[in-house]
């Protein structure tokens, strides 16, 4: 019986032109070393954004690369969507932003924010359009600023972040229903209040009126991190009928490569299925994982037919994961 799937069918990224190294940081006055940084999450650059360079311009570049990469026109796209903690505006959505920039004049846009997991909720909010008719095609972004969130006095997390954006492009084409099919296979995603003050900004219109500062808890985020999220990427095996030995690649949001490494080895997913590139983006939020998806590709590591899970942890907290036939 045929199947409805959203399969994959290009990927692109920009990064700002300014790196910033941790030495540099340091001879910025920043109390820190290379050494300390490097020890404890695995960075050793990040870019930044120019004061011209929004969110909006970010995903548009992606994006441009991405339908570049599937050989396809902005016409061809009816659904944008941007996982974004960073918009250009409190409204509209940058995702909008991007559809007028691409000169897309059809379809619907619109950001989704759930921080770092953004992507992830992205993509399987893009396949439920998808498999059900709503879109034929999407583009799902990661795009972010977040050096603009920063307190550049506080070293636990200013040395942590950086900006960029990442894209795919899918298109609902059928499959056979089974775990052989190109596509996205299962997805799983979840939620948990509770746990605002652990990662969170400290202003917003709706209650300081300011745009607020990042502040983290760092101890216990990679506490959250390794020892509860497990259950999405189980959820999604389960969902698939596959299982870690299945995997090509792990493709996890790059916040911090301790945390990736034990959340692996947990999982037991070899760590040589892997794909690491905190050390020179840094945590770009929503934008990691396309970013770390686009690298992959573009180095050979990922083909067609590679059995793929993303999984990411943001503030709130949200998680989620999903399993993807490339």
């Amino acid at each position: 019986m045929a199947h409805s799937r959203s399969v994959v069918v290009g990927c692109g990224a920009y990064l700002p032109e300014t790196v910033v190294t941790n030495t540099d940081l340091a001879e910025r006055g920043i109390e820190t070393s290379d050494e300390w940084i490097v020890q404890r999450t695995g960075i050793r650059q990040r870019h930044i954004a120019r004061a011209d360079e929004t969110t909006s311009v970010l995903g548009t570049r992606a994006a441009m690369a991405a339908l570049d990469d599937a050989g396809l026109s902005p016409a061809d796209i009816d659904l944008v969507i941007c996982a974004t903690s960073t918009p250009d505006h409190t409204f509209p959505s940058s995702a909008t932003q991007i559809q007028a920039a691409l000169g897309i004049e059809g379809g619907f846009a619109f950001d989704l924010q759930a921080v770092c997991a953004g992507f992830v909720y992205a993509v399987a909010t893009a396949d439920r359009f998808l498999t059900t008719g709503g879109a034929k095609r999407a583009l799902v972004i990661g795009a972010e600023t977040f050096s603009r969130l920063l307190d550049w006095e506080d070293r636990t997390t200013c040395v942590l972040f950086g900006d960029g954006a990442g894209a795919i492009v899918l298109e609902a084409r059928e499959g056979e229903g089974t775990s052989a099919d190109r596509g996205v296979l299962s997805s799983c995603l979840r939620s948990d209040g509770r746990h605002r003050t652990k990662l969170y900004v400290d202003g917003g219109p709706g209650s300081t009126g300011t745009t607020g500062k990042l502040r983290m808890e760092g101890r216990e985020v990679f506490r959250f991190a390794v020892g509860s999220v497990t259950d999405v990427i189980e959820d999604a095996f389960r969902a698939s009928g596959t299982t870690a030995d299945d995997l090509a690649w792990f493709v996890p949001h790059q916040a911090n490569r301790r945390i990736i490494e034990a959340s692996a080895d947990k999982l037991g997913i070899a760590r040589e299925k892997v794909v690491l590139t905190v050390d020179r983006h840094g945590n770009t939020s929503a934008a990691s994982i396309p970013l770390a998806l686009d690298a992959a590709r573009r180095d050979g590591r990922i083909r067609e037919g590679d059995l793929v899970m993303i999984e990411a942890i943001g503030g709130g907290f949200t998680w989620g994961a999903a399993l993807i036939r490339w």
